[in-house]
């Protein structure tokens, strides 16, 4: 078969993942580094007897994790979900699961057709041996209320450039926010954030003003003039990444092909 033969006859299928982002910096591959993205293309690989290349629904920092992640791949033949998906679990190691394989439209892509991503932060307000890689632990009080008062103003502007890190390759710094709020569940808060789309960094950077506006070191309405400012300066800390969960991505509904 020739190569433009093959390549016609791809299908495209997609990938329901999660991990936990600890040991690898990131989902990119990356050249110096371990990343999600590069141990999943070899195992796929591997199993699957060809140089499968895969491209994620967003790439995640390192340290970040994702409870809920896609990616799409493509290649040539009918793929048995149920099998891919338990040859896939015993391959890759313990902190990557595979939860569905499913065949999708030629031309649904895993990253450009999310309608939106939505992202957990967690904060921890006391000491927890098991959660402190998992948490961010701050054990000094927040106003909850202000930062939730703080979090209605995002929904004021689409302009993000402020809490995007600093020479970040982007055509746009627009997002649409279509919710964030904290809630507060005995000693974790809880920060969910979902938009059509992120800046690199945007949400760590936004749940380190948000506490320093739980701690009264910035008023609530501080946020209009900071954001106004496209400064990443003006904003607050970047809080650590192992603290960060993306949860879920939305795709049209008719992306899949039973």
């Amino acid at each position: 078969m020739t190569l433009k033969a093959k390549i016609a006859n791809l299908l495209r299928y997609f990938l329901e993942l999660s991990y936990n982002g600890k040991a690898y910096h990131g989902w990119q591959n990356q050249p110096n580094a371990i990343s999600v993205q590069e141990v999943l293309e070899k195992a796929l690989s591997t199993i699957l007897k060809d140089t499968i290349d895969i491209v994620g629904a967003g790439r995640t920092d390192a340290g970040v994790h994702a409870s809920l992640m896609y990616a799409h791949f493509d290649f040539d033949g009918q793929l048995n979900s149920k099998d891919l998906t338990y040859k896939l679990n015993s391959f890759l190691p313990k902190d990557i699961a595979i939860y569905d394989v499913f065949k999708v439209k030629a031309d649904a892509h895993a990253r450009f057709d999310a309608l939106s991503r939505t992202y957990h932060y967690k904060v921890s307000t006391l000491k927890k041996v098991f959660d402190y890689d998992y948490t961010y632990q701050m054990h000094l009080p927040l106003d909850i209320e202000a930062m939730n008062t703080a979090c209605k103003i995002l929904f004021e502007y689409k302009n993000f450039q402020c809490f995007s890190k600093s020479n970040s390759d982007v055509k746009t710094y627009n997002c649409d926010i279509m919710e964030a709020s904290w809630i507060q569940n005995d000693n974790e808060l809880l920060f969910t954030i979902k938009a059509n789309r992120f800046l690199r960094n945007m949400v760590r950077a936004i749940v380190g003003t948000m506490i320093n506006i739980g701690l009264g070191k910035l008023e609530s309405q501080d946020l209009h003039q900071i954001i106004e400012s496209r400064n990443r300066g003006k904003a607050g800390f970047s809080v650590p990444a192992h603290g960060l969960y993306l949860v879920d991505i939305e795709y049209p509904e008719n992306i899949r092909i039973e």
